[in-house]
């Protein structure tokens, strides 16, 4: 960038016009600015992103707060610390989340998010991991990694125990080789409200998809990312030291309303581990549609996924007015008196008749 500016006609006129000094700060100047809100292309074919600072999260962890005004808002345990966001520490029965206040009206995106788990549990004698969330409610505490059960929406779960596994041995049930799963461990769900998470199974029953993920003590960075484009999920994972993204979920097909909340969350029960966000970045992603993808990928109102049935949930009643109330009211009591004079009448004549029989 720096050879494009120096080549450009704009520089070589301003250049003789100020100091060496003032010339640096310049071109510093440009460059943070170049770097921060520039489009960068990424992968093949007319794709590039651009940082969506509202919607992201970086030190100094600026806007975050309880706060109607903080673009982030903390709840339960999370705390923010010089170098992370803790949420939950590493002790017994704590939860805590954050949650982006504003919400996200991107078409097609992507969700770099920084974690690290940690703690001083031995091997399986520690949980019970983190989630991240698209759903259309936020701040909702609850027993699915600390968010509500029955969400509607997108989680992704890094889940450090396996509680299916415990259980069958503590019944003393063998645990077939077959389905057993290395934890810990990442798994994806769409819910449009109608479904349990089953922390018993692990999620097993609804996930979309799953793979291992070793993430807890390491000693360099551990990066997940989220990418949702074309109504195409993909969840890979850095969590080698190597740089490298590598693929965990890819699931076609999902459909996912806007304008719902990004978080993040986390609990622990008898066992425990700090849970720590490092960074939280949402990029919007510009993608070339054909005319039949256009009509394709309209929006829709309630999340799905193609060849996945999802149980219909029952819309409740609207409640009455007050017009429709009184006027259900009245014609019930109308109802009532002429169903009372007609049953008068028909006495009345019952016993005109009862007593001609006997004259």
């Amino acid at each position: 960038m720096a050879a494009t500016l120096e080549s450009s006609g704009w520089w070589q006129r301003w250049r003789g016009r100020l100091s060496a000094r003032d010339g640096s700060r310049m071109l510093l100047l440009l460059l943070l600015l170049g770097s921060g809100q520039g489009p960068r292309q990424v992968g093949a074919g007319q794709t590039f992103e651009y940082l969506k600072r509202e919607h992201s999260l970086s030190k100094p962890y600026q806007g975050v707060g309880t706060s109607s005004s903080s673009l982030w808002n903390l709840m339960g345990s999370a705390m923010v610390m010089t170098q992370y966001i803790r949420l939950t520490p590493d002790m017994q029965s704590k939860q805590g989340a954050l949650w982006n206040r504003v919400p996200c009206f991107l078409r097609d995106w992507e969700l770099q998010v920084h974690f690290k788990i940690h703690g001083q549990g031995k091997k399986n004698l520690h949980g019970d991991g983190l989630a991240i969330w698209y759903t259309k409610d936020r701040m909702q505490p609850g027993p699915v990694f600390g968010n509500m059960d029955k969400f509607v929406g997108l989680g992704v779960f890094v889940d450090t125990y396996p509680n299916e596994e415990k259980q069958q041995e503590a019944q003393k049930r063998r645990y077939s080789p077959g389905v057993q799963r290395v934890f810990p461990y990442i798994s994806a769900m769409v819910n449009n409200g109608s479904l349990s998470y089953d922390h018993e199974r692990d999620g097993r029953p609804t996930e979309l998809g799953g793979c291992t993920a070793i993430v807890r003590n390491l000693h360099y960075d551990t990066f997940l990312v989220i990418r949702y484009v074309k109504r195409h999920l993909t969840i890979m994972m850095d969590i080698d030291g190597k740089h490298e993204w590598r693929d965990c979920i890819e699931v076609p097909g999902v459909r996912l309303p806007r304008g719902y909340y990004f978080g993040t969350s986390s609990i622990t029960g008898d066992l425990s581990d700090n849970h720590d966000v490092i960074s939280l970045k949402l990029f919007e992603l510009t993608v070339e549609r054909t005319p039949e993808e256009e009509k394709l990928h309209r929006d829709v109102f309630l999340p799905s996924v193609d060849n996945m049935k999802l149980p219909e949930m029952t819309a409740p009643l609207p409640p009455l007015s007050g017009l429709a109330l009184f006027l259900i009211v009245f014609f019930s009591l109308v109802f009532s008196v002429f169903a009372i004079v007609i049953g008068i009448i028909l006495y009345n004549k019952w016993q005109e008749q009862s007593r001609k029989r006997f004259y």
